[in-house]
């Protein structure tokens, strides 16, 4: 059957985002990726520690944690006159965290690890699938405040959360209700002769890290999947891939944001952590990071914090995180008339009670930079019956007061291992971003 429903181009660029997503299996991996589509086209990494010293037109990114990045080109305009244009995404996904002291031996005969759910994932879907550790690892250093943080991917699965069989558990099909504590343990390894069983984990660690095992004083280990993602369908339409909630916009926002060329308002990158938990991090929406930022760029070029405010009232924020997709099995579960599809074009969210930012002047900007794109678009509101779930949007409002409008790509799934998601929208959102940025 003929694939020319979908291009060479949107092909490639699924291909390219499957790429990025196997290589950030967590949010600290996630910024890494980031830093490689910044650093080959001139982005210049700060500190919060010095004193910047920005140009017109120059390119530069921040880090806060490791988990969090902002990129951004300085404006050639007066930036009183021309603002922000800014478009914000979170690196983290909903997973399950490895607590301290993780090892639980079960009858001599196993040992399972103890972790603690992060977000809130679909919890079947993690079932039965090989399962690898991804993370950063924190080493000794020259003093108690500046430790080493190390990047650790297993590259090979380490661990599985097993199933109970339909023949001890014989309800199974009439719903599945587990529990966090004891029924999402995963399986590391069966204990034989001779195993060391105390601190099996830290060990492992040690050796791939070529270290030694009290060097490292902890870690920020999450789970993962092992099997990387794929394009799927008969015409190869739809991608299945852990983690498009959200890396498909940070991916989209890192290339349109590397490929963009100095304009006269300020063009902004902002991804932030810890999303799937509240944002209320350091290096969430629910912090300043983003405000402190905007001011210290105005700042660098010798602006003073009237004309910071004068500035946000010439920005745009683009909030970009995923939308919900008719499903072909539910269709009752979605409003009778706005019913977005896979490769529909992406999706402006909108929400009376304000779970989104959108309203008709933000949606009226977002949809004529579709326009300028030549990319369809599609809405989502929520069955009036029904309380959906909200974004960093609305977070970020409560610190800039500047016009927003949440949007993102449609996907199914959402929050599974596993989501599916379409081939076209990806190119599509990507154009969108490439306009905003570009406009003046």
């Amino acid at each position: 059957m003929s694939t020319s429903y979908i291009t060479q181009a949107e092909q490639t660029f699924a291909q390219e985002l499957l790429d990025f997503i196997e290589d950030s299996p967590s949010s600290f991996h996630a910024v890494n990726s980031v830093k490689q589509f910044l650093v080959p086209q001139g982005f210049r990494e700060l500190t919060f520690d010095e004193k910047w010293s920005l140009i017109p037109g120059g390119k530069y990114f921040i880090t806060r944690n490791n988990s969090a990045l902002i990129a951004f080109i300085v404006g050639q305009g007066e930036p009183e006159n021309y603002g922000f244009h800014l478009i914000a995404a979170h690196t983290d996904s909903p997973s399950f965290r490895v607590k301290p002291l993780p090892e639980i031996l079960v009858e001599g005969h196993y040992l399972k690890l103890n972790i603690e759910t992060y977000g809130g994932p679909i919890l079947n879907t993690w079932l039965d699938r090989p399962l690898s550790l991804a993370g950063r690892i924190i080493l000794r250093g020259e003093s108690p405040f500046s430790p080493q943080t190390k990047l650790f991917h297993s590259e090979r699965p380490l661990l599985v959360v097993p199933n109970l069989a339909i023949h001890i558990n014989r309800k199974v099909n009439e719903g599945l209700e587990l529990n966090k504590q004891k029924d999402m343990l995963p399986l590391l390894t069966q204990v034989i002769e001779g195993l060391q069983k105390d601190g099996i984990l830290i060990r492992h660690l040690a050796e791939t890290l070529h270290c030694q095992p009290e060097d490292i004083l902890d870690f920020d280990l999450f789970l993962c999947e092992s099997e990387k993602g794929s394009c799927v369908g008969l015409q190869q339409e739809f991608i299945s891939s852990a983690r498009l909630d959200d890396l498909a916009m940070i991916h989209a926002g890192a290339w349109a944001i590397a490929k963009a060329k100095p304009s006269l308002a300020t063009s902004v990158l902002a991804c932030f952590d810890h999303e799937e938990c509240g944002s209320t991090s350091k290096q969430g929406a629910a912090s300043p990071l983003l405000s402190h930022v905007l001011e210290r760029i105005l700042l660098a070029q010798k602006k003073d914090r009237e004309t910071y405010f004068q500035a946000l009232e010439h920005s745009f924020l683009i909030s970009a995180d995923m939308a919900h997709a008719l499903h072909p099995n539910a269709v009752e579960k979605h409003d009778p008339m706005n019913r977005p599809i896979l490769n529909g074009g992406p999706v402006i969210k909108i929400s009376a009670n304000q779970s989104y930012t959108t309203d008709a002047e933000s949606a009226a900007i977002f949809t004529a930079f579709c326009k300028l794109a030549d990319v369809p678009f599609q809405t989502f509101v929520n069955r009036s019956d029904e309380r959906g779930g909200s974004t960093i949007g609305p977070i970020s409002s409560t610190h800039l007061d500047i016009r927003s409008v949440d949007i993102g790509n449609p996907v199914l799934a959402m929050h599974s291992i596993r989501e599916l998601g379409g081939v076209k929208d990806h190119l599509a959102i990507a154009k969108v971003f490439s306009e905003f940025y570009e406009s003046e």
